[in-house]
Protein backbone atom coordinates (compact mmCIF):
# COMPACT_ATOMS: atom_id res chain seq x y z
CA UNK A 1 0.00 0.00 0.00
CA UNK A 2 1.32 3.07 -0.86
CA UNK A 3 -0.47 6.57 -0.42
CA UNK A 4 -1.08 8.48 -3.59
CA UNK A 5 -0.67 11.74 -2.16
CA UNK A 6 2.72 13.50 -0.59
CA UNK A 7 4.41 10.63 -2.60
CA UNK A 8 7.77 11.14 -4.23
CA UNK A 9 9.06 14.28 -6.10
CA UNK A 10 7.67 15.19 -9.62
CA UNK A 11 10.01 15.46 -12.72
CA UNK A 12 9.34 18.37 -14.79
CA UNK A 13 7.32 16.20 -17.74
CA UNK A 14 4.77 15.28 -15.00
CA UNK A 15 5.95 11.22 -13.70
CA UNK A 16 7.40 10.28 -10.33
CA UNK A 17 11.00 9.86 -10.39
CA UNK A 18 12.66 6.41 -10.19
CA UNK A 19 15.15 8.25 -7.75
CA UNK A 20 18.84 7.13 -8.15
CA UNK A 21 20.86 5.90 -5.67
CA UNK A 22 23.89 8.48 -4.90
CA UNK A 23 26.35 7.65 -2.59
CA UNK A 24 29.93 9.47 -2.07
CA UNK A 25 33.27 8.14 -3.14
CA UNK A 26 36.81 10.06 -2.81
CA UNK A 27 38.11 12.31 -5.29
CA UNK A 28 40.20 15.11 -3.92
CA UNK A 29 39.43 17.44 -7.04
CA UNK A 30 35.99 17.39 -6.16
CA UNK A 31 36.64 18.82 -2.72
CA UNK A 32 35.06 22.44 -1.36
CA UNK A 33 38.18 23.86 0.20
CA UNK A 34 36.79 27.96 -0.17
CA UNK A 35 36.08 30.07 2.73
CA UNK A 36 33.16 32.59 2.79
CA UNK A 37 30.54 34.12 4.82
CA UNK A 38 27.40 33.04 2.95
CA UNK A 39 26.50 36.74 2.58
CA UNK A 40 27.67 37.81 -0.45
CA UNK A 41 29.95 36.86 -3.32
CA UNK A 42 32.32 34.53 -2.29
CA UNK A 43 33.68 31.14 -3.22
CA UNK A 44 33.14 27.37 -1.75
CA UNK A 45 31.70 28.21 2.17
CA UNK A 46 30.82 24.60 3.48
CA UNK A 47 34.33 23.10 3.56
CA UNK A 48 35.54 25.19 6.46
CA UNK A 49 33.72 24.64 9.89
CA UNK A 50 31.48 27.63 10.81
CA UNK A 51 31.58 29.27 14.33
CA UNK A 52 28.88 27.57 16.47
CA UNK A 53 25.51 28.92 16.43
CA UNK A 54 25.34 30.14 19.93
CA UNK A 55 21.51 30.13 20.06
CA UNK A 56 21.85 26.46 19.90
CA UNK A 57 22.25 23.96 22.92
CA UNK A 58 24.17 21.50 20.17
CA UNK A 59 27.58 20.55 21.10
CA UNK A 60 30.49 22.04 18.40
CA UNK A 61 31.30 18.76 17.43
CA UNK A 62 27.72 19.16 15.49
CA UNK A 63 27.29 22.25 14.61
CA UNK A 64 31.09 23.42 14.16
CA UNK A 65 31.70 20.32 12.00
CA UNK A 66 33.68 20.12 8.67
CA UNK A 67 31.60 18.52 5.24
CA UNK A 68 34.37 16.39 3.68
CA UNK A 69 32.54 16.76 -0.35
CA UNK A 70 33.53 14.22 -2.55
CA UNK A 71 32.39 12.80 -6.18
CA UNK A 72 28.94 10.97 -5.92
CA UNK A 73 29.11 7.26 -6.80
CA UNK A 74 27.32 5.99 -9.45
CA UNK A 75 24.30 4.53 -8.26
CA UNK A 76 23.30 0.67 -8.66
CA UNK A 77 23.09 0.16 -12.78
CA UNK A 78 22.91 3.81 -13.64
CA UNK A 79 25.61 6.73 -13.89
CA UNK A 80 26.31 8.92 -11.56
CA UNK A 81 25.75 12.79 -11.56
CA UNK A 82 28.59 14.81 -13.44
CA UNK A 83 31.49 16.28 -12.06
CA UNK A 84 29.68 19.55 -11.04
CA UNK A 85 27.71 17.19 -7.92
CA UNK A 86 29.44 16.57 -4.81
CA UNK A 87 28.30 14.62 -1.95
CA UNK A 88 28.97 14.55 1.97
CA UNK A 89 27.67 12.93 5.25
CA UNK A 90 26.43 15.56 7.92
CA UNK A 91 26.13 14.16 11.64
CA UNK A 92 23.22 15.03 13.43
CA UNK A 93 21.58 13.47 16.66
CA UNK A 94 19.53 10.80 16.57
CA UNK A 95 17.51 12.38 19.27
CA UNK A 96 17.53 15.91 20.02
CA UNK A 97 16.72 15.88 23.37
CA UNK A 98 19.88 14.01 23.94
CA UNK A 99 22.33 16.40 22.33
CA UNK A 100 25.46 15.37 22.96
CA UNK A 101 24.17 11.45 22.65
CA UNK A 102 24.35 8.76 19.93
CA UNK A 103 24.36 10.62 16.02
CA UNK A 104 23.16 9.31 12.78
CA UNK A 105 24.45 10.16 9.47
CA UNK A 106 22.30 12.69 6.94
CA UNK A 107 23.57 12.02 3.09
CA UNK A 108 23.69 16.00 1.40
CA UNK A 109 24.29 16.40 -2.37
CA UNK A 110 25.57 19.90 -3.58
CA UNK A 111 26.15 21.74 -6.25
CA UNK A 112 28.08 24.93 -6.21
CA UNK A 113 27.28 28.36 -7.66
CA UNK A 114 27.99 28.83 -11.42
CA UNK A 115 29.33 32.66 -10.09
CA UNK A 116 27.07 34.55 -12.34
CA UNK A 117 25.98 36.62 -9.28
CA UNK A 118 26.89 37.68 -6.12
CA UNK A 119 26.72 34.51 -4.20
CA UNK A 120 23.94 34.81 -1.73
CA UNK A 121 24.39 31.14 0.08
CA UNK A 122 23.11 27.60 -0.05
CA UNK A 123 19.46 27.25 -1.78
CA UNK A 124 18.21 24.11 -0.04
CA UNK A 125 15.33 21.56 -1.39
CA UNK A 126 13.41 18.86 -0.13
CA UNK A 127 11.03 17.23 -2.90
CA UNK A 128 8.60 16.13 -1.09
CA UNK A 129 6.84 12.66 0.66
CA UNK A 130 7.91 12.14 3.10
CA UNK A 131 9.88 9.95 2.07
CA UNK A 132 11.34 11.21 -0.86
CA UNK A 133 15.30 11.32 -1.65
CA UNK A 134 16.97 14.66 -2.34
CA UNK A 135 20.23 13.26 -3.29
CA UNK A 136 19.03 11.80 -6.14
CA UNK A 137 16.22 14.21 -6.81
CA UNK A 138 18.08 17.32 -6.84
CA UNK A 139 20.26 16.50 -9.99
CA UNK A 140 16.99 15.37 -12.24
CA UNK A 141 15.75 18.44 -11.47
CA UNK A 142 18.77 20.56 -11.82
CA UNK A 143 18.15 22.46 -15.03
CA UNK A 144 14.79 23.62 -14.35
CA UNK A 145 16.86 25.53 -11.25
CA UNK A 146 19.50 27.09 -13.74
CA UNK A 147 18.48 31.08 -12.71
CA UNK A 148 19.00 30.13 -9.56
CA UNK A 149 21.96 28.48 -9.61
CA UNK A 150 23.71 31.75 -10.17
CA UNK A 151 23.53 33.26 -6.77
CA UNK A 152 23.37 29.73 -4.79
CA UNK A 153 24.74 26.50 -4.17
CA UNK A 154 21.86 24.07 -4.71
CA UNK A 155 21.96 21.30 -1.70
CA UNK A 156 19.82 18.92 -0.86
CA UNK A 157 19.72 15.49 1.40
CA UNK A 158 18.16 12.61 2.11
CA UNK A 159 16.07 13.01 5.41
CA UNK A 160 16.59 10.86 8.33
CA UNK A 161 15.07 7.44 7.69
CA UNK A 162 15.15 8.28 3.88
CA UNK A 163 18.25 5.67 1.50
CA UNK A 164 21.14 6.66 2.68
CA UNK A 165 20.24 8.62 5.81
CA UNK A 166 19.32 5.46 7.86
CA UNK A 167 17.06 4.55 5.15
CA UNK A 168 13.29 2.40 6.73
CA UNK A 169 12.96 -0.95 5.22
CA UNK A 170 10.43 -2.71 6.37
CA UNK A 171 9.60 -5.58 3.78
CA UNK A 172 11.40 -7.27 1.00
CA UNK A 173 10.53 -7.11 -2.89
CA UNK A 174 8.86 -10.56 -2.84
CA UNK A 175 6.29 -9.44 0.05
CA UNK A 176 5.65 -6.00 -1.38
CA UNK A 177 4.65 -8.29 -4.95
CA UNK A 178 2.66 -10.50 -2.57
CA UNK A 179 0.69 -7.37 -1.08
CA UNK A 180 -0.06 -6.31 -4.27
CA UNK A 181 -1.82 -9.32 -5.65
CA UNK A 182 -3.33 -10.40 -2.18
CA UNK A 183 -4.29 -7.11 -0.51
CA UNK A 184 -7.68 -5.71 -1.76
CA UNK A 185 -6.98 -1.75 -1.14
CA UNK A 186 -10.82 -1.50 -1.11
CA UNK A 187 -12.07 -4.50 0.77
CA UNK A 188 -15.36 -5.58 0.23
CA UNK A 189 -15.90 -8.79 2.63
CA UNK A 190 -14.91 -9.30 5.84
CA UNK A 191 -12.08 -11.58 4.11
CA UNK A 192 -10.49 -9.15 2.88
CA UNK A 193 -10.65 -6.83 5.70
CA UNK A 194 -8.81 -9.15 7.95
CA UNK A 195 -6.33 -9.59 5.11
CA UNK A 196 -6.09 -5.81 4.59
CA UNK A 197 -5.51 -4.89 8.55
CA UNK A 198 -3.21 -7.66 9.18
CA UNK A 199 -0.61 -6.80 5.75
CA UNK A 200 -0.71 -3.06 7.48
CA UNK A 201 0.02 -4.38 11.18
CA UNK A 202 2.91 -6.81 9.10
CA UNK A 203 4.09 -3.86 7.81
CA UNK A 204 4.22 -1.76 10.67
CA UNK A 205 6.22 -4.72 12.51
CA UNK A 206 8.57 -5.17 9.57
CA UNK A 207 9.30 -1.49 10.13
CA UNK A 208 9.84 -1.84 13.60
CA UNK A 209 12.36 -4.76 12.93
CA UNK A 210 13.89 -2.91 10.04
CA UNK A 211 14.27 0.67 11.45
CA UNK A 212 15.18 0.00 15.20
CA UNK A 213 16.32 2.70 16.91
CA UNK A 214 15.41 4.94 14.39
CA UNK A 215 11.58 4.74 13.89
CA UNK A 216 11.10 7.28 16.85
CA UNK A 217 12.95 9.57 15.70
CA UNK A 218 11.83 10.35 11.82
CA UNK A 219 9.41 13.06 12.76
CA UNK A 220 9.02 16.17 10.40
CA UNK A 221 10.26 18.04 13.50
CA UNK A 222 13.44 15.87 13.71
CA UNK A 223 13.73 16.82 9.74
CA UNK A 224 13.65 20.29 10.67
CA UNK A 225 15.97 20.87 13.39
CA UNK A 226 18.50 18.63 10.98
CA UNK A 227 17.94 21.53 8.41
CA UNK A 228 19.00 23.98 11.36
CA UNK A 229 22.35 21.89 11.90
CA UNK A 230 22.65 22.32 7.57
CA UNK A 231 22.33 25.70 7.86
CA UNK A 232 24.65 26.48 10.35
CA UNK A 233 27.72 24.08 8.93
CA UNK A 234 27.00 25.50 5.55
CA UNK A 235 28.02 28.58 6.76
CA UNK A 236 24.39 30.64 6.43
CA UNK A 237 23.30 33.00 8.94
CA UNK A 238 19.64 32.32 7.36
CA UNK A 239 18.04 29.15 6.18
CA UNK A 240 17.14 29.65 1.84
CA UNK A 241 14.73 26.78 1.16
CA UNK A 242 12.46 25.97 -1.46
CA UNK A 243 9.92 22.99 -0.08
CA UNK A 244 7.52 21.32 -2.58
CA UNK A 245 4.76 19.09 -1.33
CA UNK A 246 5.32 16.99 1.62
CA UNK A 247 8.55 19.69 1.97
CA UNK A 248 6.16 22.69 2.62
CA UNK A 249 5.06 21.07 5.88
CA UNK A 250 8.34 20.67 6.60
CA UNK A 251 9.66 24.08 5.44
CA UNK A 252 6.74 25.43 7.42
CA UNK A 253 7.96 23.62 11.00
CA UNK A 254 11.13 24.93 10.57
CA UNK A 255 9.79 28.45 10.34
CA UNK A 256 7.57 27.65 13.33
CA UNK A 257 10.82 26.29 15.36
CA UNK A 258 13.28 28.76 14.11
CA UNK A 259 11.21 31.88 13.30
CA UNK A 260 14.49 34.05 13.48
CA UNK A 261 16.45 32.46 11.39
CA UNK A 262 14.13 32.41 8.20
CA UNK A 263 15.95 33.63 4.94
CA UNK A 264 14.38 33.12 2.09
CA UNK A 265 11.56 30.14 2.01
CA UNK A 266 9.31 29.18 -0.55
CA UNK A 267 6.27 26.67 -0.26
CA UNK A 268 5.19 25.08 -3.61
CA UNK A 269 2.35 22.58 -3.80
CA UNK A 270 1.11 23.18 -0.23
CA UNK A 271 0.01 20.74 2.44
CA UNK A 272 -2.90 22.13 4.54
CA UNK A 273 -1.14 22.19 8.11
CA UNK A 274 -4.74 22.92 9.44
CA UNK A 275 -5.51 19.40 8.49
CA UNK A 276 -5.73 15.91 10.24
CA UNK A 277 -5.30 12.80 8.78
CA UNK A 278 -9.10 12.37 7.56
CA UNK A 279 -8.99 16.08 6.99
CA UNK A 280 -6.46 15.26 4.20
CA UNK A 281 -7.88 12.01 2.93
CA UNK A 282 -10.76 14.31 2.19
CA UNK A 283 -8.73 16.95 0.73
CA UNK A 284 -6.56 14.39 -1.54
CA UNK A 285 -10.12 12.98 -2.43
CA UNK A 286 -11.52 15.90 -3.94
CA UNK A 287 -7.99 17.32 -5.29
CA UNK A 288 -7.41 14.06 -7.53
CA UNK A 289 -11.48 13.81 -8.78
CA UNK A 290 -11.27 17.67 -9.43
CA UNK A 291 -7.90 16.69 -11.91
CA UNK A 292 -9.91 13.52 -13.14
CA UNK A 293 -13.13 16.24 -13.59
CA UNK A 294 -11.04 18.46 -15.38
CA UNK A 295 -9.79 15.96 -17.21
CA UNK A 296 -12.76 14.52 -19.02
CA UNK A 297 -13.73 18.08 -19.33
CA UNK A 298 -10.94 18.94 -21.76
CA UNK A 299 -12.00 15.64 -23.80
CA UNK A 300 -15.56 17.47 -24.43
CA UNK A 301 -16.83 14.49 -22.46
CA UNK A 302 -19.17 15.05 -18.75
CA UNK A 303 -17.46 14.73 -16.08
CA UNK A 304 -19.52 12.26 -14.21
CA UNK A 305 -20.28 10.27 -17.02
CA UNK A 306 -16.28 9.47 -17.61
CA UNK A 307 -16.09 8.92 -13.76
CA UNK A 308 -19.00 6.44 -13.95
CA UNK A 309 -16.71 4.41 -16.89
CA UNK A 310 -14.05 4.51 -14.65
CA UNK A 311 -16.16 3.53 -11.35
CA UNK A 312 -17.18 0.27 -13.75
CA UNK A 313 -13.61 -0.61 -15.06
CA UNK A 314 -12.30 -0.53 -11.37
CA UNK A 315 -15.23 -3.26 -10.30
CA UNK A 316 -14.92 -5.46 -13.13
CA UNK A 317 -10.97 -5.77 -12.47
CA UNK A 318 -12.28 -6.23 -8.38
CA UNK A 319 -14.18 -9.20 -9.45
CA UNK A 320 -11.84 -9.87 -12.31
CA UNK A 321 -8.18 -8.64 -12.71
CA UNK A 322 -6.60 -8.05 -16.34
CA UNK A 323 -3.90 -9.52 -18.28
CA UNK A 324 -0.80 -7.94 -18.58
CA UNK A 325 2.46 -8.13 -19.22
CA UNK A 326 4.22 -11.36 -18.41
CA UNK A 327 2.59 -13.16 -16.05
CA UNK A 328 1.07 -10.04 -14.09
CA UNK A 329 -1.74 -9.05 -13.63
CA UNK A 330 -3.95 -5.94 -13.13
CA UNK A 331 -5.98 -5.63 -9.73
CA UNK A 332 -8.46 -2.68 -9.16
CA UNK A 333 -5.66 -1.38 -6.74
CA UNK A 334 -2.99 -1.19 -9.43
CA UNK A 335 -5.49 0.47 -11.76
CA UNK A 336 -6.27 2.85 -9.65
CA UNK A 337 -2.64 3.55 -8.86
CA UNK A 338 -1.96 3.85 -12.72
CA UNK A 339 -4.85 6.44 -13.31
CA UNK A 340 -3.41 8.70 -10.48
CA UNK A 341 -0.08 9.06 -11.85
CA UNK A 342 -0.95 10.43 -14.90
CA UNK A 343 -3.66 13.12 -13.02
CA UNK A 344 -0.15 14.66 -11.67
CA UNK A 345 0.45 16.45 -14.74
CA UNK A 346 -1.86 17.57 -17.73
CA UNK A 347 0.98 16.92 -20.01
CA UNK A 348 0.28 13.20 -19.07
CA UNK A 349 -3.58 12.42 -20.01
CA UNK A 350 -3.07 11.31 -23.04
CA UNK A 351 -1.44 8.74 -21.63
CA UNK A 352 -4.18 8.28 -19.70
CA UNK A 353 -6.86 8.18 -22.46
CA UNK A 354 -4.15 5.48 -24.03
CA UNK A 355 -4.35 3.27 -20.60
CA UNK A 356 -7.94 3.10 -19.94
CA UNK A 357 -8.58 2.38 -23.97
CA UNK A 358 -6.31 -0.42 -23.79
CA UNK A 359 -8.14 -1.66 -20.36
CA UNK A 360 -11.33 -1.57 -22.03
CA UNK A 361 -10.14 -3.91 -25.23
CA UNK A 362 -9.08 -6.32 -21.98
CA UNK A 363 -4.87 -5.40 -22.12
CA UNK A 364 -3.95 -3.51 -18.43
CA UNK A 365 -0.31 -3.82 -19.34
CA UNK A 366 -0.24 0.46 -19.77
CA UNK A 367 -2.18 1.10 -16.60
CA UNK A 368 0.14 -1.53 -14.58
CA UNK A 369 3.32 0.28 -16.10
CA UNK A 370 2.26 3.47 -14.91
CA UNK A 371 1.56 1.92 -11.29
CA UNK A 372 4.84 -0.37 -11.52
CA UNK A 373 6.35 3.80 -12.26
CA UNK A 374 4.40 5.23 -9.36
CA UNK A 375 5.59 2.44 -6.78
CA UNK A 376 9.15 2.77 -8.10
CA UNK A 377 9.31 -1.14 -9.17
CA UNK A 378 11.58 -1.96 -11.96
CA UNK A 379 11.34 -4.48 -14.62
CA UNK A 380 13.49 -6.60 -12.62
CA UNK A 381 10.88 -6.70 -9.72
CA UNK A 382 12.77 -4.28 -7.49
CA UNK A 383 11.10 -1.92 -5.86
CA UNK A 384 12.64 1.32 -3.95
CA UNK A 385 11.61 2.02 -0.41
CA UNK A 386 10.20 4.96 -0.91
CA UNK A 387 7.12 4.11 0.67
CA UNK A 388 8.68 2.53 3.69
CA UNK A 389 10.22 5.92 4.53
CA UNK A 390 7.10 7.92 3.78
CA UNK A 391 4.46 5.62 6.17
CA UNK A 392 6.96 5.95 9.10
CA UNK A 393 7.67 9.69 9.06
CA UNK A 394 3.85 10.28 8.68
CA UNK A 395 2.72 7.70 10.82
CA UNK A 396 5.27 9.27 13.39
CA UNK A 397 3.93 12.56 13.06
CA UNK A 398 -0.01 11.51 13.28
CA UNK A 399 -1.30 11.32 16.76
CA UNK A 400 -4.78 10.11 15.12
CA UNK A 401 -5.44 6.49 14.58
CA UNK A 402 -8.79 5.32 13.11
CA UNK A 403 -10.41 2.53 13.73
CA UNK A 404 -11.79 0.17 11.27
CA UNK A 405 -15.42 0.78 12.30
CA UNK A 406 -14.92 4.54 12.04
CA UNK A 407 -13.89 4.37 8.94
CA UNK A 408 -16.46 2.42 6.91
CA UNK A 409 -18.56 4.79 8.77
CA UNK A 410 -17.25 7.60 7.26
CA UNK A 411 -17.00 5.46 3.29
CA UNK A 412 -20.56 7.29 2.33
CA UNK A 413 -19.01 10.72 3.04
CA UNK A 414 -15.80 9.60 0.75
CA UNK A 415 -17.73 8.37 -1.79
CA UNK A 416 -19.69 11.75 -2.06
CA UNK A 417 -16.69 13.80 -2.37
CA UNK A 418 -15.01 11.35 -5.07
CA UNK A 419 -16.71 8.15 -6.29
CA UNK A 420 -13.41 7.07 -7.88
CA UNK A 421 -10.88 7.64 -5.32
CA UNK A 422 -12.65 8.22 -2.14
CA UNK A 423 -13.51 4.49 -0.99
CA UNK A 424 -9.55 4.11 -1.28
CA UNK A 425 -8.53 6.87 0.65
CA UNK A 426 -11.22 6.11 3.20
CA UNK A 427 -10.25 3.02 3.90
CA UNK A 428 -6.62 4.37 3.89
CA UNK A 429 -7.53 6.48 7.14
CA UNK A 430 -7.57 3.51 9.10
CA UNK A 431 -4.86 1.14 7.06
CA UNK A 432 -2.17 2.84 6.80
CA UNK A 433 -0.90 3.66 10.58
CA UNK A 434 -2.89 0.25 11.77
CA UNK A 435 -0.89 -0.93 15.01
CA UNK A 436 1.67 1.43 14.50
CA UNK A 437 4.41 0.09 16.86
CA UNK A 438 5.16 3.77 17.49
CA UNK A 439 2.85 6.93 18.85
CA UNK A 440 2.31 9.70 16.63
CA UNK A 441 3.21 12.92 18.18
CA UNK A 442 0.25 15.66 16.62
CA UNK A 443 -2.92 16.43 15.21
CA UNK A 444 -1.51 18.76 12.51
CA UNK A 445 1.62 19.94 12.48
CA UNK A 446 2.37 23.43 14.14
CA UNK A 447 3.68 26.38 11.92
CA UNK A 448 3.10 29.52 13.20
CA UNK A 449 5.67 31.97 12.99
CA UNK A 450 5.68 35.01 14.31
CA UNK A 451 8.40 37.48 13.44
CA UNK A 452 9.63 35.62 10.31
CA UNK A 453 10.76 37.14 7.17
CA UNK A 454 8.44 36.75 4.69
CA UNK A 455 7.11 33.42 3.40
CA UNK A 456 6.43 32.76 -0.10
CA UNK A 457 3.49 30.58 -0.29
CA UNK A 458 2.26 28.95 -4.14
CA UNK A 459 -0.96 27.51 -5.13
CA UNK A 460 -1.81 25.59 -8.02
CA UNK A 461 -5.70 25.80 -7.96
CA UNK A 462 -5.86 22.52 -10.60
CA UNK A 463 -3.34 21.18 -8.11
CA UNK A 464 -4.47 17.31 -7.63
CA UNK A 465 -2.24 15.96 -4.70
CA UNK A 466 -2.11 18.88 -3.04
CA UNK A 467 -5.12 20.86 -3.59
CA UNK A 468 -5.21 24.53 -3.77
CA UNK A 469 -7.00 25.35 -0.32
CA UNK A 470 -4.08 24.09 1.78
CA UNK A 471 -2.03 27.34 0.46
CA UNK A 472 -4.18 29.86 1.56
CA UNK A 473 -4.74 27.97 5.11
CA UNK A 474 -0.34 27.77 5.17
CA UNK A 475 -0.38 31.44 4.41
CA UNK A 476 -2.73 32.45 7.29
CA UNK A 477 -1.50 30.08 9.75
CA UNK A 478 2.56 31.40 8.76
CA UNK A 479 1.05 34.71 10.48
CA UNK A 480 0.10 38.49 9.07
CA UNK A 481 3.20 39.80 7.26
CA UNK A 482 4.83 36.58 7.33
CA UNK A 483 2.87 34.22 4.61
CA UNK A 484 2.49 35.71 1.06
CA UNK A 485 0.22 33.24 -1.13
CA UNK A 486 0.84 33.32 -4.79
CA UNK A 487 -1.55 31.59 -6.96
CA UNK A 488 -1.23 30.49 -10.33
CA UNK A 489 -4.72 29.48 -12.27
CA UNK A 490 -3.23 26.01 -13.39
CA UNK A 491 -3.03 21.74 -13.90
CA UNK A 492 -0.79 19.55 -12.38
CA UNK A 493 1.19 19.29 -8.74
CA UNK A 494 3.21 21.95 -8.39
CA UNK A 495 3.60 25.33 -10.14
CA UNK A 496 7.31 26.41 -9.99
CA UNK A 497 8.95 24.95 -13.52
CA UNK A 498 5.42 23.64 -14.89
CA UNK A 499 5.03 26.40 -17.84
CA UNK A 500 4.52 29.26 -16.04
CA UNK A 501 6.76 32.56 -16.78
CA UNK A 502 4.32 34.84 -13.82
CA UNK A 503 5.36 32.17 -11.47
CA UNK A 504 8.87 30.98 -12.31
CA UNK A 505 9.76 35.08 -13.09
CA UNK A 506 7.66 35.80 -9.27
CA UNK A 507 9.30 32.95 -7.14
CA UNK A 508 13.26 34.09 -8.88
CA UNK A 509 12.39 37.48 -8.05
CA UNK A 510 12.13 36.71 -4.20
CA UNK A 511 14.84 34.08 -4.24
CA UNK A 512 17.15 36.35 -6.22
CA UNK A 513 16.51 39.78 -5.09
CA UNK A 514 14.27 39.33 -2.14
CA UNK A 515 11.61 41.16 -3.69
CA UNK A 516 8.28 39.78 -1.98
CA UNK A 517 5.31 40.40 -3.99
CA UNK A 518 1.76 41.45 -2.88
CA UNK A 519 0.02 38.90 -0.91
CA UNK A 520 -2.81 37.55 -3.49
CA UNK A 521 -1.16 38.04 -6.61
CA UNK A 522 -2.61 35.54 -9.38
CA UNK A 523 -0.60 34.39 -12.18
CA UNK A 524 -3.21 33.14 -14.69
Amino acid sequence: MQRFVRSAALAAAGVLIAGLAVGCSSDDDAKGDGKGSGKGPSTDTSGAAPKPDPSSSLPPSVTAQKLDWSRCKAPEGGTAPGAEWQCSTLDVPLDYAKPKGETIGIALIRARTTGKGDRIGSLLFNFGGPGGSGVSGLPSFADMYGSLRERYDLVSFDPRGVAASEGVRCRDDSATQAAERKVDLTPDTAAEEKTYFKDAADFGAGCARGAKKVIGHVSTADAARDMDVMRQVLGDDKLHYMGISYGTELGGTYAHLFPERVGRLTLDAVVDPSADSVGHAENQARGFQRALDNYFTSLGEDPKKGSAKVVKLLKDLDAKPLRASGDRELTESLAMTGITITLYSKQTWPTLTRALQDAEKGDGSALLQLADAYNERDPSGHYSTQSHSQRAISCLDDKARTTPEEAKQRLGRFREISPVFGEFLGWDTAGWCHDWPVAGLHDSPEVSAPGAAPILVVGNTGDPATPYEGARKMADELGKGVGTLLTWKGEGHGAYGNGSDCVDGTVDDYLLTGKVPKDGKVCS
